[in-house]
């Protein structure tokens, strides 16, 4: 059996609930930005800047990075609990499964990171 040690969540209830909120959000966040694409039919680079340094799009853009982070990491987390097992690996799985978790975890760090730099990071 898998534990949950490198879980997000404290439960599959609750790891279950951030994927379907973090959903909601990326879609809304789409349908938002079609909607300005569609609503802005000569749109230019000035208009998007200013569009996108807005407070309102950066709040936005920093909560679309976060739930696309968090999506990733539990869809990623049961990916590699249900697939990286001992079938597979023998052994090892349980090392094997460590190493990919913490690269999929340093990585979207790496993504959090450079997002919120960019959203935020004014130049």
């Amino acid at each position: 059996m898998v534990t949950s040690v490198t879980s997000m969540g404290r439960n599959g209830l609750s790891d279950w609930l951030i994927q379907r909120v973090s959903a909601v959000v990326i879609a809304v966040y789409v349908i938002g930005i079609l909607g300005f694409l569609i609503a802005q039919p000569d749109l230019d680079y000035g208009t998007w800047s200013a569009f996108m340094g807005s407070v309102p799009m950066q709040i936005a853009n920093t909560l679309l990075l976060f739930s696309v982070a968090a999506h990733t990491w539990i869809g990623l987390w049961s990916v590699t609990t249900d697939y990286l097992t001992s079938l597979t690996f023998g052994k090892a799985a349980t090392s094997v499964r460590l190493v990919v978790q913490m690269a999929i975890a340093l990585l979207l760090l790496v993504y959090l990171l450079w997002g919120l730099l960019m959203i935020w990071g004014g130049a």
